[in-house]
């Protein structure tokens, strides 16, 4: 790692090469927990299988995990503010590393729906504070290329889980979910808490040599008091949940998704199944539109970036759901939609930094972070109207809608708000 010592380096150049270096790490610690959400759909029916517990009761275990994952985020957001740049990140880190074992262990023994729902409850405390930690430290880090740090960073959460389909999907098959639940979660944990060691944030004024950004940034820094008083933050919370919702529902019910339509088994191309090849595409998609609209909102602003993602998003859940039961239509579509979902992740952070300041942006943007863990209660929501109506087609709809909802408050609602606010400063 470069030092820091002016004596050696300008602290210019310094800083440059070694915040590039804790991004990276920051990366790959989000990789490690990327599966802990995107590859849970992977267990769902193997669960089912082995306990005959319904599926709405085993994705209760998801909703629980998004929930902690999310919700506790301001709190671990503050702790790590409160210990400084350079303990804060490396205990948070460390502490989630050993969580997120521990959750996947609990999983791998539960033999009740009990002991399902704490192994969700661990993993999820564990993957809040690693996420929100490393999407902190690319804010702080990266005040001229927000967007495109935080995408990259969240990219690793997004695309992360393709890296594990293959094996984790290889070994539920040759040695049994539970199985596949030790080996990952040991293995992610231990390779998270190690890096966790290497971790630190900027100290104070180090950043003040970084390029000046194309987009308007508050002249000052909120406090997290000053945000929760915003109407801005809660227009952002509320457009925020209703995009993770639609994105969700999609991460979590891909395969049953694929089993209904009669296409998950089918095979599409180089003797992939349409499953396997939707799984593997999906992440990837998921985590490359992080940094792609991160940086495309760096350079035309976040309000219109979201727009046209959204926009997109909309279209694409119709298109699956009207579609998707042709195997290359499913693995197309539901791309799309991965495509256009996950730069929330990236969209959402940047904005809010963007708007009250870095000082408390950690804990800022784990506030609105919590909005995924409002929506992930929606998720058995689909269930639900399945059920009462047979099929995906309605579920698809609401969720198109509540996209292009989201595009008109992004362009005729929040933007002029963010824009009244950044003039009074």
């Amino acid at each position: 790692m470069a030092t820091t010592d002016s004596t050696l380096v300008t602290p210019a150049v310094a800083s440059d090469r070694a915040r590039w270096g804790y991004l990276a790490i920051c990366i790959i610690c989000m990789v490690m927990i990327a599966n802990l959400q995107y590859g849970w759909t992977l267990f769902v029916n193997p669960i089912n299988k082995a306990h005959g517990w319904s599926i709405a009761s085993i994705q209760f275990a998801f909703a629980i995990f998004i929930a902690l994952e999310t919700w506790l985020t301001p709190i671990e957001g503050w702790i790590v503010d409160v210990l400084g740049p350079q303990r804060g990140p490396k205990v948070m880190v460390g502490f989630g590393g050993i969580a997120v074992a521990i959750g996947w262990i609990i999983n791998a023994y539960a033999t009740s729906l009990e002991m399902l729902y704490l192994g969700a409850v661990i993993s999820g405390v564990g993957g809040g504070a690693v996420y929100a930690t490393c999407v902190g430290m690319a804010v702080k880090w990266f005040p001229d290329r927000r967007g495109l740090a935080v995408g990259l960073t969240a990219a690793g959460y997004g695309a992360g889980a393709a890296l594990t389909v293959i094996p984790i999907r290889y070994v539920i098959d040759n040695y049994g979910y539970n199985t596949a639940f030790l080996w990952f979660g040991i293995v992610q944990g231990a390779a998270v808490f190690v890096l966790a060691i290497l971790l630190r944030g900027p100290e104070p004024g180090e950043m003040a040599s970084a390029p000046a950004p194309k987009v308007a940034q508050s002249a000052r820094s909120f406090s997290p008091k000053e945000v929760l008083l915003s109407p801005v933050f809660w227009l952002l919370y509320i457009m925020f949940v209703m995009v993770s919702a639609s994105g969700l529902m999609a991460t979590a019910q891909i395969a049953p998704i694929a089993a209904d339509f009669n296409v998950g088994n089918q095979i599409v191309f180089w003797g992939a199944t349409t499953l396997t090849a939707a799984l593997i595409i999906d992440n990837l998609a998921n985590g490359a539109a992080r940094p792609l609209f991160g940086w495309i909102s760096d350079n035309i602003g976040r309000e219109n970036t979201m727009a046209i993602a959204f926009g997109l998003g909309g279209i694409a859940y119709w298109l699956l759901g009207t579609l998707g039961a042709a195997p290359w239509a499913f693995v197309l579509f539901a791309a799309l939609i991965f495509l256009t979902w996950g730069e929330i992740f990236s969209l959402f952070p940047s904005t809010c930094t963007d708007t009250f300041g870095p000082k408390f942006a950690t804990v800022n943007l784990s506030l609105l972070y919590t909005a995924k863990g409002t929506s992930a209660f929606l998720v058995p929501v689909a269930n639900i109207i399945k059920s009462s109506t047979g099929s995906w087609h309605m579920v698809f709809a609401v969720t198109a809608l509540m996209n292009l909802v989201v595009v008109a408050l992004a362009l005729f609602v929040l933007k002029p708000m963010r824009a009244r606010m950044m003039k009074r400063g």
